[in-house]
């Protein structure tokens, strides 16, 4: 597995010279918020600002930064810049005069990388990754194969778990494996806050997975590929065999991705089942942090 830790390991290692440019202010409607940041070196880049003529100019600025002998200054003059040799600032409006109609601003902080600074960035990072959520997707065929594809791209911990070791062969170099003969165990050891999709090749299978996820009440979301019919055989089944209760199935979301589409292509499912797995995590998360934050009642003196 090779974590988004281990990528900016390997770029930070990659250059002699690299600049890290960072949006260090925003105002208004802008690409990115503050904080988000991209390494820059003479032939690579590593993360994003938000794209467009601004993040052009600030690689730009970067790239002469760590080449400082080359380039031209192809700045507008609606930016001010201050440099030095390690370090530059940008203001810069996001309006028509640049191609861009965010209407805010961003100030854009550049600076040379040194060892202190390349250990911040990997410390964050570290501290980031273990924050993320975890998506656990138990099986590896043809959906499990396009979502575990899909859900690498975004901000989570993904986890594919599969009885079948071949079934585990091609999945992207980001996304942990499992092989187990028992996959409903890992359901149970499983962090609070996760999100279960069960797409495997048996349904029966399928049962005892979702009745596990079913009972943990701190899932961020439990979703079940399939059609009405299995969803209904596995109502009737959980509620008199597994000793499940109507407001733990109410919470199972059969099919993934919602049934709008009628749409079976795994890449399709994979599409929908992300957005749908996002959105539920977001929600929980947000739901969780209310709680925990949430103002302490005062006891009344009688």
């Amino acid at each position: 597995m090779n974590s988004n830790v281990q990528s900016l390991k390997t770029f930070l290692g990659s250059a002699a010279r690299l600049a890290l440019v960072e949006v260090a202010g925003t105002k208004g409607s802008t690409p990115r918020e503050k904080g988000a940041f991209m390494l820059v070196s003479s032939a690579e880049i590593f993360g994003t600002i938000g794209g467009g003529q601004l993040e052009y100019m600030a690689i730009d600025k970067a790239r002469r930064m760590v080449a400082p002998s080359g380039g031209s200054n192809r700045l507008r003059s609606t930016s001010r810049i201050k440099a030095d040799e390690v370090c530059a600032s940008l203001d810069v409006p996001l309006g028509p005069e640049i191609g861009q109609c965010c209407g805010g601003r961003v100030e854009v902080l550049i600076r040379l990388v040194n060892a202190a600074l390349a250990a911040e960035l990997v410390a964050a990072a570290e501290a980031e990754e273990a924050q993320l959520p975890h998506v656990y997707i138990f099986g590896g065929g043809h959906v499990g194969q396009a979502l575990a594809s899909t859900v690498a791209l975004l901000p989570v911990h993904c986890v594919v778990i599969e009885t079948r070791a071949e079934a585990l062969e091609g999945m992207p170099e980001t996304i942990e494996t499992r092989l187990t003969p028992m996959p409903e165990a890992e359901v149970r050891a499983a962090p609070a806050g996760t999100a279960f999709a069960i797409l495997t090749h048996d349904h029966a299978l399928d049962f005892l997975i979702v009745a596990e996820a079913l009972k943990r009440g701190d899932a961020a979301y439990v979703g079940m590929i399939g059609s009405k019919t299995k969803k209904a055989t596995f109502r009737n089944w959980f509620l008199k065999s597994a000793d499940g209760a109507d407001a733990e199935f109410a919470r199972l979301v059969s099919p993934i991705g919602g049934a709008a589409i009628r749409d079976k292509r795994p890449p399709v499912i994979a599409a929908l089942a992300a957005a749908e797995i996002m959105t539920a995590l977001i929600v929980h998360n947000a739901a969780s942090n209310s709680v925990h934050h949430a103002p302490q009642g005062n006891a009344m003196a009688g």
